[in-house]
């Protein structure tokens, strides 16, 4: 805006007139200036975040090796290991190394939330699995098939078009703002329904059908999980604000949500280890990512109002994003003991065709020679269809059937 002050001057054109004193202060880009700056910061922040959030990953995928070595170390030296009731670990200066890389991944992912969306954040996660994955292949001499490379693959992919399409902007900015947020109408509703499914899966449904479905645990750590992650959202902005010289310990938003923070991850270790306990490690990781992750995005879309300002490129290429880390982490886990490999591969194409033309009465002399000159297991796996490392041939033994 231009503001200007009418004064009686004498003009140097030889005429007495009122000129026009005009105070050219144009007030509009002091505001374009602080909007501009304040969006250099917002993207500051995500990059920040986006960095805490992948080490975050590399750290506590890295912890599971090195607690996994230090624990083999001490299975050579002939202690008494964990399994049993040992604690000779504890002198393993491997497995403390393992437990400081998971302390200080928690750090940086605790942090992220502080910087980076929670869209964001969370389903980084998953990259941890991958790094623990990658990385046990090469330390632990683990065998990596051909299904967890593709799982792995596909997690980077999923990963990286999240990171693209993710909003960039934080909403929340102070705790007075994130108290607004927390008395929305549809965050209360949200919370209220959590809250009503945790009690009917922990008091109801956990008692009579919990040893027996699976489901039943997972849901109850997922949905309280994302109350877990509002709550680390909310303390990550008072710590902000206690950096920035703010005194955060008179409010009582802050201990209000620490108390939400200790209450909810108890429950979630509660019900995480019971799930592990009784069903298979490979079942529960990818089932669990899903759910806690589909919950944490559903939570932020209604707290946060991440996906407010997202187009709908943004929108659809964030959930092609999570549906392929999705697939990624279900390849990573669910066939981790099957044998496959490209030379497996390879092999079991070139007996197929090899067969074709024995099977339709179109084959030379010297394919039927072939042929005929190969065992009878040979011949019986591939009229059966079994593939061709089956377990039977990988240990060596044949059944009585295959005998006469």
């Amino acid at each position: 805006f231009l503001s200007g002050v009418w004064a009686g001057h004498n003009c140097t054109f030889g005429q007495h007139l009122h000129c026009l004193v005009v105070n050219v202060t144009d007030h509009t880009n002091g505001n374009a200036s602080s909007l501009t700056m304040g969006q250099d910061r917002g993207k500051y922040d995500f990059y920040i975040g986006l960095g805490l959030a992948i080490s975050s990953s590399i750290f506590i995928g890295g912890s599971f090796i090195l607690k996994k070595k230090g624990l083999l170390r001490l299975a050579r030296k002939g202690s008494m290991r964990a399994g049993q009731g040992g604690h000779a670990y504890l002198k393993e200066w491997l497995w403390w190394a393992g437990l400081l890389s998971m302390g200080a991944g928690e750090a940086a992912n605790f942090a992220a939330y502080a910087f980076a969306p929670a869209t964001l954040v969370t389903p980084l996660g998953a990259l941890s699995v991958l790094v623990s994955a990658v990385l046990s292949s090469y330390f632990l001499t683990e065998r990596l098939n051909l299904h967890g490379k593709l799982g792995c693959l596909l997690s980077i992919l999923g990963s990286t078009t999240m990171v693209i399409h993710a909003p960039q902007e934080e909403e929340i900015s102070s705790l007075e703002h994130m108290t607004k947020k927390l008395v929305d109408p549809g965050f209360f509703v949200f919370a209220t329904l959590v809250i009503i499914v945790a009690l009917i899966f922990i008091f109801v449904v956990g008692p009579r059908h919990g040893q027996t479905n699976i489901l039943v645990y997972i849901t109850i750590c997922s949905v309280i999980g994302a109350l877990s992650v509002s709550c680390v959202k909310g303390l990550g902005i008072a710590i902000k604000e206690a950096i920035a010289g703010k005194n955060v310990v008179k409010n009582p938003l802050a201990w209000i949500l620490l108390l939400g923070l200790v209450a909810c991850v108890s429950t979630q270790i509660n019900y995480l280890n019971k799930a592990l306990d009784i069903f298979n490690t490979s079942l529960v990781t990818p089932i669990y990512y899903v759910f806690f992750t589909t919950s944490v995005l559903t939570c932020s879309a209604i707290l946060f109002k991440e996906w407010g300002h997202m187009g709908t490129d943004d929108v659809i290429g964030t959930l092609s994003g999570f549906l392929t880390i999705i697939v990624g982490i279900f390849l990573l886990h669910a066939f981790k003991d099957v044998s496959v490999s490209l030379a497996t591969l390879a092999v079991s194409m070139r007996k197929e065709e090899r067969a074709f033309p024995a099977a339709n009465g179109m084959g030379s002399h010297s394919t039927y020679e072939l042929l005929h000159n190969e065992s009878t297991e040979d011949i019986e796996d591939r009229e059966m269809g079994l593939p061709f490392d089956s377990v039977s041939r990988r240990n060596g033994a044949m059944t009585s059937s295959l005998d006469h």
